[in-house]
Formats: C-alpha cells, structure tokens, sequence
C-alpha cells in the first residue's frame, strides 16, 4: 500500500499541496514512493561509504597517502547526517519517541564520533558504529520479515534473561573457585601469579578459547584443566538451548497470530515510526495515532 495514500487521504494530485513537513516525511520515513526509495537508497550508499572510509583511515599508508581526502570526506558525509538526524527531528510528531527509539539512537550516534574528535582524538573511529543504520536496507528491499525475526530473537533474549543470569553468576562462581584452586595448586612458580590471573585463565580454558600464554605444568593443575574444558562444552550449550526454546516459543505465537490477522504491509506512522500496519487500517495499532490530513494538520 502507498503510504501517502494511507497517511494523507485524498486525491493523488493533492500531493504538491502538502507541506512541506509532510512531504519531507514521506521522503525520509516512506518506502512505498519513488522519492522514499531513491532517499533509503542514497542513504545506504554514503553509509556503506562512510564506513568503508573510517576503515581506511586506520590502514597507515592509506592514511599517509590520502588522509587529507579521507578526512575531508568524512566531514562532509557528517554533515550530510547531522542535516538528515536534524530533518528526522522536524518531521516527526513524537520527536521523544524518534529520539530514544532503537534507529533514532543510532543516528544520534553515528554523527557524535565527528565532533568528539575535535576534543578526544581518535574517537572518530568510533564512526564505525554507522554499520548498523544499514539495517534499513531491509525495509528498501521488502525484507522485512528479517527484521520481524531479529524482533523475535531481542524478545526471546529478553525472555531469557533471569534463566541466563542465575546461570551465569553459577559460571561466575565456578571460574572463581576453580581460579583459586590453580593459584594454590601451580602457584607463582608456573605463571600463575595472582588469583585473578588464576580466574582469567579459567574463564579462557572454560569458553574453550586457550590463548596459551599460561598453562599448567603439574598433573593436578593439568587434571583440574581438563575438568573445566569438558565442563565448558557442557556451559556452552546450555544458554542456547534456553534462548533456543523461548525463540521456538515466540516464532510459534507469531505464525498464530498471521494466521488470524491480515497481510500486513510497511507503512510508517508519523507518530511512533511503528512500520507494520495491517492492510486497510486508518490508525496505528501501536500508538494509535490517526492516519488522515486533518489530524496530520491539528498536529502541526
């Protein structure tokens, strides 16, 4: 469905009598219109370039060839960001609800790095953290049911998480004990200097990883080092069988619900940003915010 068809009814013509807000909303938020799409589209290939520049930044003859272009090229696409975050901002209804969202918090952060630069060098690598608005090739792509299952996979974890943290404080508690009994049993002499070095090693030789910078040289010390590798195959599999369990859970109420729903389609709400709406609707079922002209203008 044609989102501004959805959001502002009327006849197709009344398009250039909007706002400007309006249309600019539907650029920037919409997928379902030429000019949406071309802006996704934009916007993912100065991402994906932005990022590939911060990456080259950090390669020495790179940087001491071409660090002049590279750096001004990255001032130009955060500037590029700060007038798109700043034009997110004015669009919207709800600029808290933008704001504090999942995207709005990384568009925020994906232009800080830039001017922390300017006090704390090197933060600008932290730029690399504009990986993640490429998330929104999915939406441009009508993949969207990518998005729906890592939707189903936050639930799941955050389902999870009282099981996982009992079990993780019972893996906090093992590697401690089994830190201190390596201290005592090899001691100084063979590496282990401190209990926590003990504890250090004992969190490695657990998630099975074994960077060998130390190991124990006694046959108690490389018997209780055999006990807690065979311990971590079992730690391992543990938390995903959980999570595993609760995402079979959540999938299963999902195919319920699309059972007894309509086709949804990918609308977005001026209001909430909410994207899935189901076919037909005239108000958001998450904000409940009213998808009609009058309302958009009593908003503004």
């Amino acid at each position: 469905m044609n989102y501004a068809r959805e959001t502002y009814a009327g006849e197709p013509g009344q398009y250039r009598d909007r706002s400007l807000k309006q249309r600019l909303f539907i650029i920037i938020f919409g997928t379902d219109t030429k000019s949406g799409k071309f802006f996704d589209v934009a916007l993912i290939i100065l991402i994906a370039l932005s990022v590939i520049a911060v990456m080259l930044e950090s390669v020495d003859f790179i940087a001491e060839k071409y660090g002049t272009f590279l750096h001004t090229f990255e001032w130009i696409i955060t500037i590029a960001f700060t007038l798109e975050y700043i034009a997110r901002i004015w669009v919207v209804i709800n600029v808290k609800k933008y704001i504090f969202s999942f995207f709005g918090i990384i568009d925020f952060l994906s232009i800080i790095p830039a001017y922390l630069s300017l006090i704390v060098v090197g933060s600008q690598y932290l730029a690399i953290l504009r990986v993640i608005r490429l998330l929104r090739i999915f939406r441009v792509l009508r993949m969207t049911s990518f998005v729906s299952e890592g939707f189903i996979l936050l639930r799941s974890l955050n389902k999870s998480r009282h099981r996982i943290s009992v079990f993780f404080f019972g893996v906090v508690v093992v590697v401690i004990i089994a830190g201190a009994l390596m201290y005592l049993v090899e001691g100084p002499s063979h590496g282990f200097r401190s209990i926590p070095l003990s504890i250090y090693w004992a969190i490695v030789t657990m998630t099975t990883v074994g960077f060998g910078d130390i190991y124990p040289q006694t046959i108690p010390g490389q018997f209780l080092a055999s006990f807690l590798m065979l311990l971590g195959y079992s730690v391992i599999a543990i938390p995903t069988g959980i999570v595993g369990a609760e995402m079979y859970a959540n999938s299963q109420e999902k195919k319920a619900g699309n059972d007894n729903d309509e086709s949804e389609v990918i609308t977005a709400c001026r209001n909430c940003q909410e994207t899935h709406h189901i076919k037909g609707a005239n108000y958001c079922h998450n904000c409940g915010h009213l998808f009609s002209t009058s309302d958009e203008k009593e908003a503004d």
